[in-house]
C-alpha cells in the first residue's frame, strides 16, 4: 500500500507539473524537447518512460512520484524543494514567511517582509535567505496571513497610483491563469523587477506566452512585452503605503 506521505507529494507533483505547462517548459507532444519523453529522461532516465509520467499524472493511477524523482524535478525545474517535498511555501520563489514571526523573546515581528527590490529582484538569492534574523518584518491593520512581501518603489512610471519611495505590499500567486488583466502586479523575471498593469497575451494554442507591461504614466513610458518562462514569478500588488 502507498503511503499516504507518498500521495500527497504525487499531488503536489501534479500541480507543479501544470504550472510548468503553463509556463511552456513542458509541452505533453512536443518534439524539441520540451515532450513528456525529453520530461522522463530528466527525471527517470529514459525517454522511453514518458507512460511513468503520466500514470503519475493520472489521479486514478496508483503509481506515484517517490523523493529521489521529487528531487530531481526541483533541481532540474527550479521548484522550490521546501514546496515540492514538505508541503511549505509555494511552488516557485523566495520562501516568503507563512505566519506571523516572533523574536526570540516572544515579541510580534509581523506577516510581511521588507526587502530592497535588489535582493527581490536577485537571482542569485537562495530559496531561504529571506528566513535570516537579520531581515525586517513588520505588519499593517487589515493585511494578515502569510506570504507578503514588501520592497521600496523607484521611479516614476507608475504615478499618479504609485509614487517614487511608495512601498508597495504584494501576495505571491501560483501562475499566469490567476492573473486579472489589467490589475497591477509586480512581475519578476530573468533578474528584473516590474511594477505595472499587466495584460496576458496567448499563442495560437491559446497558452499565455508573454505579458503586456504598462506603465500608468502612459505619456513617459511605453508598454513593453515580457516572455513568460520558468524564471517568471507574479506578486498580486495588495497596498500601497506612503510617507513612511
Amino acid at each position: 500500500m502507498i503511503r499516504e506521505d507518498r500521495i500527497q507529494l504525487n499531488e503536489r507533483f501534479i500541480k507543479v507539473f501544470s504550472l510548468l505547462e503553463e509556463r511552456g517548459v513542458v509541452v505533453k507532444n512536443d518534439r524539441n524537447g520540451r515532450g513528456m519523453g525529453d520530461f522522463a529522461e530528466k527525471v527517470l532516465g529514459n525517454r522511453a518512460y514518458g507512460h511513468i509520467i503520466r500514470a503519475y499524472l493520472n489521479p486514478d493511477d496508483k503509481r506515484c512520484i517517490d523523493y529521489r524523482q521529487a528531487r530531481i524535478i526541483c533541481r532540474e525545474f527550479g521548484v522550490n524543494e521546501s514546496y515540492l517535498l514538505d508541503d511549505m511555501g509555494t511552488p516557485f520563489g523566495f520562501e516568503i514567511p507563512e505566519e506571523v514571526s516572533t523574536s526570540s523573546d516572544g515579541a510580534l515581528k509581523g506577516n510581511i517582509l521588507f526587502t530592497s527590490v535588489e535582493a527581490f529582484a536577485g537571482t542569485s538569492v537562495d530559496a531561504g535567505s529571506f528566513a535570516t534574523e537579520d531581515k525586517s518584518f513588520f505588519s499593517v491593520p487589515g493585511l494578515s496571513g502569510g506570504s507578503l512581501v514588501s520592497f521600496p518603489i523607484s521611479g516614476n512610471s507608475m504615478e499618479p497610483i504609485i509614487n517614487d519611495s511608495d512601498l508597495v505590499v504584494c501576495r505571491e500567486i501560483a501562475g499566469v491563469h490567476e492573473i486579472n488583466d489589467n490589475k497591477i502586479y509586480a512581475v519578476k523575471n530573468n533578474g528584473s523587477l516590474w511594477v505595472k498593469y499587466v495584460q496576458r497575451i496567448h499563442n495560437t494554442k491559446n497558452r499565455v506566452s508573454h505579458l503586456k507591461l504598462i506603465s500608468a504614466n502612459h505619456l513617459e513610458y511605453d508598454p513593453f512585452i515580457e516572455e513568460v518562462n520558468e524564471y517568471t514569478r507574479l506578486y498580486r500588488v495588495i497596498r500601497r503605503i506612503s510617507d513612511l
